[in-house]
């Protein structure tokens, strides 16, 4: 099973961040590094599969602020744990 998220992330931020949307239905990242040469999308992507316990890949947006990811998880799963959570600094809030 694999979820597809659409991503909006804001980089050069204090602390990684992430919190989920339900009326866009849309995660928003937070990331504390620059979009220099690739560095803000391993940082996504690191810290996600640490979230979501799950591989995750950047599909869509390389380049861009607007991301689509796929997770390696089940959607139920996933939309539960957004759902319940806010994550911060490497934890949860």
């Amino acid at each position: 099973m694999e979820t597809i998220l659409k991503l909006r992330v804001s980089t050069g931020k204090k602390a990684f961040a992430a919190r989920f949307s339900e009326q866009k239905d849309l995660l928003i990242i937070e990331t504390t590094q620059m979009p220099q040469k690739g560095k803000a999308n391993k940082e996504i992507t690191k810290k996600l599969k640490k979230l979501f316990k799950a591989e995750v890949q950047i599909v869509s947006g390389l380049t861009s602020r607007e991301k689509i990811i796929k997770i390696d998880a089940d959607k139920q799963q996933i939309m539960d744990l957004l759902k319940n959570t806010n994550y911060s600094r490497g934890r949860f809030l």
